[in-house]
Formats: C-alpha cells, structure tokens, sequence
C-alpha cells in the first residue's frame, strides 16, 4: 500500500510542477508538458515492478501510435477557446481526438497496426 500511495504522491507532484512551470512560462510549461513525462513515468513504474520487457516495450510502441491522433486538438485549441471560451474548446477538443483516433485507427489497420 506505500508503494502506490508512492506512486500517486510522485506521479501528482510532477503534474503539479508541469502546472506551475505553465503559470510562470507558457513556452517553458509547453515543453515540460510536451515531454512524455506521464510515459516515462509509466515505463519507470513498470521496470520497477518487474514487469516483462515485451510489456514495457509494447507500452512504448502504442503510446507512439496514439499521441499521433491527439496533436490536431493542440491545434484546434487555441482557436476554439477564442471563439467558444475555455469548457466548449475542451469538450469540442475531446470530441475531435475520439473522431481523429477512430479514423486514424482504421487507417493504420491497413498496415496490420491494430490500435482498436
């Protein structure tokens, strides 16, 4: 039970830090937030509960094939939040990565990736 009250203290405090590196630093918070801090977290966590090499290794593998799907509301964002203000730009955002993934999935199942 301490190892994953562990966990959630180090995992929440690097969520926190992310955020407040944002309030100072918009360019600076972006890049922190950008790295694949939640992944390494992830692999780490898994390493150190000895779990198999093909199940860190396959963690990677589709964390890459479903951050691609995600980028266009990084993109869509911004503008949306503009027009429609922060909770519609959110929901509109969530909306167009669950419709992105989906035909992102059916696309790359042509190449024998299976994401779904």
């Amino acid at each position: 039970m301490l190892w994953i009250i562990t966990k959630y203290l180090f995992t929440a405090a690097l969520v926190v830090a992310v955020s407040e590196f944002a309030k100072r630093s918009d360019k600076l918070g972006a890049l922190i937030a950008a790295l694949p801090l939640v992944t390494v977290l992830t692999l780490i966590w898994l390493h150190v509960e000895k779990q198999p090499a093909d199940k860190l290794a396959n963690h990677a593998w589709y964390t890459f094939w479903y951050v691609v799907p995600t980028l266009p509301m990084f993109l869509a964002f911004p503008a949306l939040l503009a027009r429609y203000g922060f909770w519609p730009a959110l929901g509109i955002g969530v909306v167009l990565t669950i419709v992105c993934f989906v035909l992102f999935a059916l696309f790359v199942k042509r190449f024998g990736i299976a994401l779904i």
